[in-house]
């Protein structure tokens, strides 16, 4: 069953709708999901976090066209009646489409939302062959002004959603492995721990000592294990706010640094 428009018209999509799917079990539990064709081109495969990425094939996350659409969730989800996703698509506008039923299995329905997006896509860039023409042929002006944003991966878009504990936890995890590495003497493993810690460094804030922490973990000596559980801690305390343990370490670093 391909899509079929409870709301809107097929032959003019208006780039947003709201997708339905029935359960095969109980066909009185619905899912939904947004979809979302961006009026920029983009490619989801850069965004999706790697679980998710991993469930999809390649085709499906790349296309062939410069126009995707985007299933937000990513998942189709069980919560509101179909009476209440009619009501929400007249009243924000957005086209209302059936897409068939599914299972109660997520790799399923995480499917079956990501093909439908593109199909969805497809019937949208056939109503506006002008958008394919300007994907391909950028101005000057939007070369220049490319964001940084495009040069984010998966991985990296994750942790741009990381709270700073959570950081925090993520290169205490990596120094150890770090440490594993120099023990190891697994040269490759060890430059690509340094790289993420690096990498985690530079999303945190100065006051944390990210670099110094990545410096330390990468120490070829006991010192610098030493010296990154010191920074680690320092940085704990800091977002603990337990502000009078903090000169402690400090001195506890210089005397290491100066040993």
């Amino acid at each position: 069953m391909g899509i079929q428009f409870l709301r809107g018209n097929p032959q003019a999509p208006k780039g947003h709708a709201i997708f339905i799917a029935r359960s095969r079990s109980n066909s009185r539990v619905v899912y939904s999901t947004y979809c979302l064709v961006p009026p920029i081109p983009m490619s989801i495969a850069k965004y999706l976090p790697p679980l998710f990425a991993a469930q999809i094939s390649s085709e499906e996350l790349q296309g062939a066209e410069s126009i995707s659409g985007m299933p937000i969730p990513p998942m189709l989800e069980e919560g509101m009646s179909l009476e209440q996703l009619e009501a929400l698509a007249d009243r924000r506008g957005d086209d209302l489409c059936d897409i068939g039923s599914t299972s109660s299995e997520e790799v399923e329905r995480m499917q079956m939302a990501a093909t439908s997006c593109q199909e969805y896509a497809q019937l949208y860039a056939n109503t506006i062959p002008q958008a394919s023409q300007l994907a391909q042929e950028p101005t000057k002006n939007t070369i220049a002004e490319a964001t940084p944003i495009e040069n984010l991966d998966a991985e990296e878009l994750l942790l741009q959603t990381m709270s700073e504990r959570q950081k925090l936890a993520e290169v205490g995890k990596l120094v150890g492995m770090a440490r594993y590495a120099l023990e190891g003497q697994d040269k490759t493993l060890l430059q690509d721990t340094q790289r993420r810690i690096e990498r985690l460094a530079r999303l945190l804030p100065d006051k944390y000592r990210g670099s110094e922490i990545a410096k330390a973990a990468t120490a070829p000596n006991e010192r610098g294990a030493k010296l990154a559980e010191l920074y680690l801690s320092r940085a704990y305390k800091l977002i603990d706010e337990e502000y009078a343990e903090i000169p402690r370490i400090e001195n506890a670093i210089r005397e290491l640094k100066e040993g």
